[in-house]
């Protein structure tokens, strides 16, 4: 689903559950998940595959090196993979690199 003219992309978050501590740049709706962020495909891959009883994943901020955020001459930063259910609490889904 794509919304268009979306002006308040807070209360998109608030809407699928996107814990605060995980907000980033995009939110997607993925075969009922959430997706925050600039999540590798390995992981939305791995989330499909493993069906967690999660409202959806992950990764606050924009991470350099995460997918998207790569750049010439800049190192990769360690960053992880959030989960996270309808109460708000998370927990580490992966780590990179």
């Amino acid at each position: 689903m794509v919304e268009k003219g979306v002006n308040n992309l807070v209360e998109v978050k608030n809407r699928y559950q996107v814990p605060t501590s995980l907000y980033s740049c995009h939110t997607a709706v993925v075969d009922g998940y959430i997706v925050e962020g600039h999540v590798p495909a390995a992981e939305v891959s791995r989330l499909l595959t493993e069906k967690p009883d999660v409202v959806g994943i992950g990764v606050p901020g924009m991470p350099a090196g995460s997918p998207g955020m790569e750049t010439p001459g800049v190192a990769p930063e360690p960053y992880d993979v959030f989960t996270f259910d309808e109460m708000g609490e998370t927990a580490v889904y992966a780590t990179y690199p």
